[in-house]
């Protein structure tokens, strides 16, 4: 049985009261709380193996390699990468798909392929900003494929720009950080790959909510956070198949990822390494690897079927509340609720409900294109469950919009 007031002790700070009321956190799509056995990981590290990873022969640096090379065999496993060597660290997610947006535009006519690059609408500025910007630097075309009317991604659509020329890449989101859509990432893969296209996916907001199994889905490349799954902030994961990883060419230049550097000219190291130049966050990668072990012994299956179950609560009794709109209505919603209400600006809900001790986020969630040009809203207010929340706190949040909005309609 999921005991959630007994993981709530993992978390001192839920505990906490704001401007005197006791804190609902409720924005765990920005980022999630860190347990104490995490926190515990980190400072044992720093207590007692803390030194420079690869670079030393002495007892401390080889206990940091050894943790360090331990927290990738733990993440390539969570994600069930074929081997350790098709994991990559990085500082997050956003730096993992840029860095991998220019290895993409380095790499013409080597691993890619001319053709266009395809996003989609739904996209985090992260998954889709970078594979703009190489479009305009290399003159290739570049594509959004649209939304239906429920917030899915039109498949159809999808399938006609295939159809109608050459496409090198799809970067695509697992779940939408704004209306919460579960993609179908297996079939959209076979899709991309039927027609010789390369598929990055964006696995933010699915890695605590969605397996990510990237044998499964099949996709060429997957990045996310570690702070998006009760790990530390600054570091992330960059998954790409070995053979592609093979093909790719640094773009980050520096100590560890060389092989031999002469005046006249450099060789590179191998996968993953290559693509890690300087000191990593070695401690960041230790501490989302306890992140995993924290999640698994919690039980993934259960956890996410508790938090499909809370965010289904949720939007019933948003159904409840007068005046809001959510936004999308997809068959498979994962992470958050994204809503409007008519004549009250997103920036007053959410601060009048923070004094009253609810945390909720407004503003564009880096998503502007979706917001502007699929709904024709500039910003909305979004409620973001997690594992460690109850249904006592969504109603918290009911009760705290019941009150707050009547405040702030003009």
């Amino acid at each position: 049985m999921f005991e959630v007031e007994s993981i709530r002790k993992d978390f001192p700070i839920l505990a906490q009261e704001v401007f005197g009321h006791s804190l609902v956190y409720l924005d765990n799509a920005a980022t999630t709380q860190m347990p104490e056995p995490v926190l515990q990981a980190i400072v044992r590290h720093y207590h007692e193996d803390n030194a420079n990873v690869h670079r030393g022969i002495h007892a401390l640096s080889e206990r940091s390699t050894r943790a360090l090379e331990e927290a990738r065999e733990r993440v390539a496993g969570f994600i069930n990468a074929a081997s350790d060597d098709e994991v990559v660290f990085t500082s997050g997610t956003t730096g993992a798909l840029n860095m991998l947006a220019d290895m993409w535009c380095a790499g013409e006519g080597v691993v890619t392929r001319p053709g266009a690059i395809v996003s989609t609408m739904m996209e985090h500025h992260a998954n889709f900003v970078p594979w703009q910007q190489v479009c305009a630097r290399t003159g290739r075309p570049f594509k959004v494929v649209p939304l239906d009317a429920r917030g899915e991604l039109d498949l159809i659509a999808l399938e006609r720009i295939f159809a109608k020329g050459s496409v090198s890449l799809l970067a695509v989101a697992h779940v939408s950080n704004v209306l919460g859509t579960v993609n179908p990432i297996a079939r959209i893969a076979q899709m991309a790959h039927d027609h010789g296209a390369k598929v990055v996916v964006d696995a933010a907001q699915s890695v605590r909510h969605e397996v990510v199994d990237v044998q499964s889905l099949d996709c060429d490349f997957l990045a996310f956070s570690g702070h998006k799954m009760c790990g530390p902030t600054g570091i992330g994961v960059l998954y790409g198949k070995r053979a592609l990883l093979e093909q790719l060419q640094p773009v980050r230049f520096g100590g560890e990822m060389v092989d031999e550097v002469r005046v006249s000219s450099t060789s590179f190291g191998q996968p993953p390494l290559r693509f890690e130049a300087g000191t990593p966050n070695y401690v960041g990668a230790i501490g989302l690897a306890a992140a995993i072990d924290y999640l698994e012994h919690i039980g993934l299956d259960e956890l996410r079927m508790y938090e499909h179950d809370l965010l289904a609560y949720a939007e019933e009794r948003f159904g409840e509340i007068p005046g809001i709109h959510v936004l999308g209505n997809p068959d498979h919603r994962a992470g958050c609720l994204s809503f409007t209400v008519e004549g009250a600006h997103p920036f007053d809900i959410a601060t009048l409900s923070d004094k009253l001790g609810v945390a909720l986020r407004s503003g564009n969630q880096c998503a502007q294109p979706l917001l502007y040009e699929a709904y024709d809203v500039e910003r909305i207010t979004r409620l973001s469950p997690a594992f460690y929340n109850t249904r006592a706190e969504i109603d918290c949040a009911v009760r705290t919009l019941e009150r707050v909005i009547p405040l702030v309609r003009q």
